[in-house]
C-alpha cells in the first residue's frame, strides 16, 4: 500500500467468511436494520428469530414475509429473556444501548451480540474472480453522510459500482449479501461500531469527535472508543483530521493491519502522507509514488461551489469533500475522477437545503444538524448577524455553552422548539443575553408551523431563516427526516 495506489482490481479482501448455516440466531429490533437483518438471512436460507417490544414493528417485519419467527415482547424484562435465549447470535439494533437489561441477560447466556454492519461483512457474497469486494468505512460526529455520498459519487465517476450503505440508502446487509458491487462505502455511527467485531476496511475515517450520544454511551470517552473502531484491522489507509488530536488519537491507538498508512486530512497545505489544499487546489501528497517530493493535483475548490450556499464553500464541506477524495484514492480511483465525482456531487435533503425565499429571507432546512457540532458548522457558514435560528429538541445530555459562544455573531434571533428547552435557553441566557428568544410551547400539536411563523414575524429581507437544531428530533417528530419535511411544508405554505 505504501509504494502507491493500487487498483481497485487488486484490493479485493480476502479474508474467509464463517458459514451461519447452523447457527441459532436472533434480531432483537425489529426496525429498518433489523427487517433487513431478517430479509438477508432468509435470502441464505438461515432461519432466525425476531422480537420486538413494538407490536407495529412485528407486524411490519410479518409484512416481509421473510419466514422468521416473530416474538412480541412488551416488558423489557421478557424482552431481553426471549431475545437472549437459546441463540448463540444475536443482531442487535443500534438503538439498544448497552446499559439495558438485553446486553446483560446475552452476557450471562454467552450470546455474541453483533450489529447489522458486522451481519452484512459476515454474509458478504464473493466477486466473480474471488475475494470480497472492498469496505471503505467513515465516522464522525458530522459529516458522515455528506462524505459517504461524496465518495460514492466519486467512485462513480470513475466506473465502480459503490452505492453507500450504513445510516443512509439501502441497508447494508443488503448490498452486501445481494453483491454485484465494486466497493462498499459505508457510514457507521458509534453505535453500529460498538457491535462490530470483524470488519476489516480497506480504508477507514474518522472525520471529528466531538460530544454526542452520551446517554448512550454513558461517557465522552466510550464514546470516542467506539468510534475508534472504526480502524480495527484496516489493511490500506486510516484518515483523521488534522484539526482534531482525538482523531489522530483513534489512528495511534488503532490495532490495524501492519503496513496501513495514516494519512492526515486538513485545509492547510498538506504534509507527507496527507491531503490538502494549496492555492485553491486539492492536493494529494499520500498515495502515489512520488509523495516525499511533491503531491498530485486532485480538484479544485471550485468543483464544489455548487455547494456554497453563500458563495463561498463551508469549511466543513471542504473537509468532507479532502476526506472523500482521499477513501477514493485508497480504493485506486484516478486524480481526474475525483473532480469529476466531487462536481456531479448532489447534497441530500435536509443538509443545508434552501427551501425556498420569501420577502427577501432565505429558509434553509438543516434538521440533519442533530448535534452542536453539526449546528456549529451550518451556523459558521452564514453571514453575522443574518441568521434567525431554529433550535431545540432532544439534547442527548449536551449542554451548549459554548456553541452559543461561537455562533452568537451569526444571530439575529432565535426560536426555541422542543419539549426540554432548558440547555438552550440556560446557555442563551448565560452567553448571549441580548439575542432575542421566542419559544414554542412544548405541548404545541403542530410546533414546526408555530416556529416558522414566529421565524417570520422577526425575519427581515437579508436575513436567513436556518433550521440547525443542535439537537435530536424523537422528542416531537419520528426523525430528522420528518422534522425538516414539516420545515419545508411550513415555509412552503407561506409562499402560498
Amino acid at each position: 500500500m505504501q509504494s502507491g495506489c493500487p487498483s481497485v482490481a487488486n484490493i479485493a479482501n480476502h479474508d474467509p467468511r464463517p458459514d451461519l448455516s447452523g447457527a441459532r440466531i436472533g434480531v432483537a429490533g425489529l426496525g429498518t436494520s433489523g427487517r433487513a437483518a431478517l430479509k438477508a438471512l432468509a435470502a441464505r436460507g438461515i432461519a432466525a428469530r425476531g422480537i420486538d417490544r413494538s407490536e407495529a414493528a412485528v407486524a411490519a417485519a410479518n409484512d416481509n414475509a421473510t419466514g422468521a419467527h416473530l416474538i412480541h415482547a412488551a416488558d423489557e424484562a421478557d424482552f431481553a429473556e426471549c431475545a437472549s435465549e437459546d441463540v448463540d447470535l444475536l443482531i442487535v439494533s443500534p438503538g439498544i444501548a448497552p446499559h439495558t437489561p438485553l446486553y446483560a441477560r446475552a452476557s450471562q447466556r454467552g450470546v455474541q451480540i453483533i450489529s447489522e454492519i458486522e451481519l452484512a461483512w459476515l454474509l458478504q457474497a464473493p466477486l466473480p474472480g474471488g475475494g470480497y469486494a472492498p469496505w471503505l468505512t467513515l465516522t464522525g460526529t458530522n459529516g458522515k453522510t455528506t462524505t459517504v455520498t461524496m465518495t460514492s459519487s466519486i467512485l462513480g465517476a470513475a466506473g465502480l459500482v459503490a452505492p453507500a450503505i450504513g445510516n443512509v440508502g439501502t441497508p447494508a446487509v443488503l448490498v452486501a449479501e445481494r453483491g454485484g458491487v465494486d466497493v462498499m462505502p459505508a457510514e457507521l455511527s458509534s453505535f453500529q461500531l460498538h457491535t462490530t467485531h470483524s470488519v476489516r476496511a480497506l480504508a477507514s475515517a474518522c472525520l471529528n469527535i466531538d460530544d454526542d450520544h452520551l446517554d448512550w454511551h454513558g461517557s465522552p470517552e466510550a464514546y470516542a472508543a467506539a468510534k475508534g473502531r472504526v480502524h480495527l484491522g484496516t489493511s490500506g489507509a486510516c484518515l483523521y483530521s488534522r484539526h482534531d488530536p482525538i482523531t489522530e488519537q483513534l489512528v495511534r491507538d488503532a490495532d490495524v493491519t501492519e503496513g496501513a498508512l495514516a494519512v492526515s486530512i486538513g485545509l492547510d497545505a498538506p504534509p507527507l502522507a496527507g491531503i490538502g489544499i494549496v492555492d485553491g487546489l486539492i492536493v494529494d501528497r499520500a498515495f502515489h509514488n512520488e509523495r516525499a517530493t511533491h503531491g498530485v493535483e486532485l480538484a479544485a475548490l471550485t468543483d464544489l461551489a455548487h455547494l456554497a450556499p453563500e458563495g463561498q464553500v463551508p469549511a466543513h464541506v471542504v473537509i468532507d469533500a479532502l476526506f472523500a477524495a482521499g477513501l477514493a484514492r485508497a480504493a485506486g480511483v484516478a486524480p481526474e475522477a475525483i473532480a469529476e465525482g466531487l462536481r456531479a456531487f448532489s447534497p441530500g435533503d435536509h443538509r443545508i437545503q434552501t427551501i425556498a425565499e420569501v420577502d427577501g429571507v432565505r429558509y434553509i432546512n438543516d434538521s440533519k444538524a442533530t448535534n452542536a457540532h453539526a449546528a456549529r458548522a451550518s451556523l459558521s457558514a452564514m453571514s453575522t448577524g443574518s441568521v434567525v435560528w431554529i433550535a431545540g429538541g432532544l439534547a442527548k445530555g449536551a449542554r451548549f455553552d459554548d456553541l452559543i459562544a461561537d455562533i452568537a455573531p451569526t444571530l439575529a434571533s432565535v426560536v426555541l422548539i422542543g419539549v426540554d428547552q432548558e440547555p438552550l435557553t440556560s446557555a442563551l441566557s448565560k452567553v448571549a443575553p441580548d439575542i432575542p428568544v421566542q419559544a414554542v410551547d412544548p405541548a404545541s400539536e403542530d410546533p414546526m408551523t408555530e416556529a416558522v411563523a414566529l421565524a417570520q414575524r422577526v425575519a427581515q429581507p437579508g436575513n436567513v431563516v436556518l433550521l440547525a437544531p443542535a439537537c435530536a428530533s424523537m422528542d416531537q417528530f419520528p426523525n430528522y427526516a420528518s422534522r425538516g419535511d414539516q420545515f419545508a411544508a411550513a415555509v412552503r405554505s407561506l409562499r402560498a
